[in-house]
């Protein structure tokens, strides 16, 4: 099977409004230009695939079930101006709650996970996110990271950790460079 390349993209801070353990479906909020990135990204062919940590299950502040609620809302406010999520991939766990996990980002089962679903070449895949966490794993498997500066990526770029990552001011401008920068045939 040929493999082609994916987008991965974490949630809160890069698609939609941090307001932090976020339970309830009302208050999901897209960032300005998101949506419109999203939909060059399906127009482009490139699997957009969702993975979030949602450490706030494993605290007890919000459940499964709210959790999936305003995953659901993402969808319906992308679907509203003609964008998709191809899927959703969560880790409910914190270390200090559940232990020590493999989904959580930026470990690298959920990406392996989305890799074998969708016939991803992990190498010609792009990580992009608000914070170092969420982009790590590029450099593990082989793949290209953007930092945005929506969310917490102003301070998450000033990390020595963010030394060598690419920042853009947000997901409208990673999807440029995404665009710009086609895998080598």
């Amino acid at each position: 099977m040929t493999r082609h390349p994916g987008v991965f993209l974490d949630r809160d801070g890069t698609l939609i409004e941090d307001p932090g353990y976020l339970a309830d479906p009302a208050a999901v909020r897209l960032l300005p230009g998101a949506a419109d990135a999203v939909a060059r990204l399906n127009r482009a062919g490139l699997p957009a695939i969702v993975v979030t940590n949602q450490s706030g299950i494993a605290r007890g502040l919000l459940s499964e079930a709210q959790y999936r609620a305003t995953e659901a809302r993402l969808d319906v406010l992308l679907a509203g101006v003609g964008a998709r999520i191809d899927a959703h991939y969560f880790c409910p766990h914190h270390p200090d709650f559940t232990g020590a996990c493999e989904c959580r980002k930026p470990g690298p089962l959920l990406y392996r996970a989305a890799a074998e679903r969708f016939g991803l070449d992990l190498t010609a895949s792009w990580w992009v996110g608000d914070r170092v966490r969420d982009v790590a794993a590029a450099a593990g498997l082989g793949g290209r990271a953007l930092l945005v500066l929506s969310g917490a990526g102003r301070e998450e770029a000033a990390r020595p950790e963010a030394s060598g990552i690419p920042v853009v001011a947000d997901l409208a401008g990673a999807v440029a460079i995404i665009l710009e920068n086609p895998p080598a045939a």
